[in-house]
């Protein structure tokens, strides 16, 4: 009787998890703690009456997952659908569906089956019929402190079907107690910089749901956060010398990042481009055993922030840490925390993240460690249209969310609105660097580049310039376009650089 009522809890939590909205995040400095209680509720809904003066805030209630230091029941943990939108529209392109679900599984590569690992380009994929694809130096695998007994996957979905992730405040010895007691298997298990924890990724061997486990760890004194392991999507939408210079008021001629670090969490990069000669001086595989397919996201990218010689960047002079964590256009949650720890150990100043995916408490976390670091964190607000839920990591706060713009300071159809925008930059129809040459990239992925180069400039110029200070340097000097003031469609407005620059504390 007793297994019984267990079970029917279990299931009880499972429903809990599934019907959990997704919940609104903001880095509005202006909101009220009652404003942001009623985004959190109300944002599903369509509601944006709390950002209103007088507008009503309904009850809100403890954040889900969160354990009650009483003892009390854990509030169900929510499981957030996946913002996609690596294309702008997604029925254009095979194995894509309306509504951005994918309509067949995409191909996972297996490197029990390429044994060539990171390095190698499968046959037919991508490299031009007689080409041998470029081959970068080998890079650093895994941070010290390290376990892996199973490599991280580029997979399709919301989240990785059969994993979890745990911070549990213990050893190696105590997750795997924790291993036993729930059926569980250790995939990888490592010391997070930025979490300040252990963190573990665990393995559901017999088939439950990933809410199920959840479930069944939130009650868990040993564990602390508990998350899916998310599924992020490059910011790309589709494909004239580039306006960029002209339109963020930033001098091409006196343009200028030396002695500034960007690190570049993104694809594989093609190092041998001419744009990037010289550019790139560290790289790190946080995908090793993967076969790389593409390079032109992470090519472009770089070559934005720090492109030299024939293509010059927003910033020429500034030097690329890269980490590879996408491939087929996705990464996971613990894929990219990796790759944000591998980041912190490298003095880097900023973070170019041109990707989205759902909320999730580990990702807010280690954005906040970095930022605490004094790291700046720039990301793309995303490509999934006017309806779409809020991109992270850019909606969370401390992140400068970045959406695009055109020649004519118009705003790009697909861009996410919200009121995390930030701040505006060109991102429709830039060239920049692309494998063999240059091309027209279009995204939020490319406007937060734009915006990572810019932010360059003024830490050249002034390299004790605080995180906080450049972040309100922004808002301050932006030009407003759309309504008066921040609006959910530009945030602040256009970045102006030379404005940003003149601003004093």
């Amino acid at each position: 009787m007793m297994a019984s009522r267990r079970f029917a809890r279990l299931v009880l939590a499972a429903a809990l998890f599934a019907a959990t909205p997704v919940f609104a995040q903001t880095n509005d400095p202006s909101l009220t703690p009652q404003q942001l209680d009623c985004l959190n509720q109300t944002t599903a809904a369509g509601n944006a009456n709390c950002l209103q003066p007088g507008g009503q805030t309904p009850d809100s209630t403890a954040p889900a997952g969160t354990a009650s230091g009483s003892g009390a029941l854990p509030a169900p943990v929510s499981l957030p659908e996946l913002l996609v939108d690596l294309f702008p529209n997604p029925g254009d392109f095979p194995g894509i569906a309306s509504g951005g679900q994918p309509a067949t599984p995409l191909p996972t590569p297996n490197p029990l089956r390429d044994p060539a690992g990171g390095n190698a380009a499968p046959s037919g994929g991508g490299a031009q019929a007689g080409a041998t694809p470029p081959q970068p130096p080998a890079p650093d695998i895994a941070p010290p402190g390290s376990a892996v007994t199973a490599p991280p996957r580029a997979i399709s979905g919301a989240f990785v079907p059969d994993e979890v992730l745990v911070t549990v405040a213990g050893d190696a010895a105590d997750a795997q107690e924790l291993a036993a007691a729930y059926g569980l298997e250790i995939r990888s298990q490592r010391q997070s910089v930025l979490l300040g924890t252990s963190l573990v990724r665990f393995g559901i061997p017999d088939g439950r749901p990933v809410g199920v486990v959840l479930a069944q760890l939130a009650g868990d004194g040993r564990t602390s956060e508990r998350e899916p392991n998310h599924i992020y999507e490059l910011q790309q939408a589709a494909a004239v010398p580039s306006f960029a210079f002209q339109r963020i008021s930033l001098d091409e001629a006196a343009a200028n990042g030396e002695n500034v670090n960007v690190a570049v969490i993104d694809t594989a990069i093609d190092e041998t481009h001419p744009a990037l000669k010289g550019v790139i001086v560290q790289s790190f595989d946080a995908m090793p055993g993967v076969a790389v397919t593409a390079r032109d996201h992470a090519t472009s990218v770089a070559g934005l922030i720090s492109g030299t010689g024939a293509f010059k960047g927003m910033a020429p002079g500034s030097k690329i840490f890269h980490a590879r964590a996408f491939e087929g256009g996705k990464s996971t949650m613990e894929i990219i925390l990796n790759a944000l720890d591998w980041a912190a150990e490298q003095d880097v100043q900023i973070v170019n993240m041109s990707f989205v995916g759902p909320k999730n408490a580990l990702l807010e976390q280690a954005s906040r460690g970095a930022r605490a670091r004094g790291m700046i964190l720039v990301a793309a607000a995303g490509n999934n249209g006017p309806g779409a839920p809020y991109g992270y990591p850019a909606a969370y706060k401390g992140v400068i969310a970045v959406t695009a713009t055109d020649a004519k300071d118009a705003i790009m159809k697909q861009a996410n609105r919200g009121p995390y925008v930030y701040i505006s930059a060109p991102g429709v129809d830039l060239m920049a660097p692309v494998g063999g040459g240059t091309d027209l990239v279009t995204g939020t992925s490319f406007a937060a580049a734009v915006v990572s180069g810019a932010i360059a400039n003024l830490l050249h110029n002034e390299p004790e310039r605080s995180a906080d200070s450049i972040e309100k340097a922004l808002a301050a000097t932006a030009t407003d376009l759309g309504d008066k003031g921040r609006d959910t469609d530009f945030g602040f407005g256009l970045i102006n650089t030379k404005a940003a620059e003149a601003a004093k504390e």
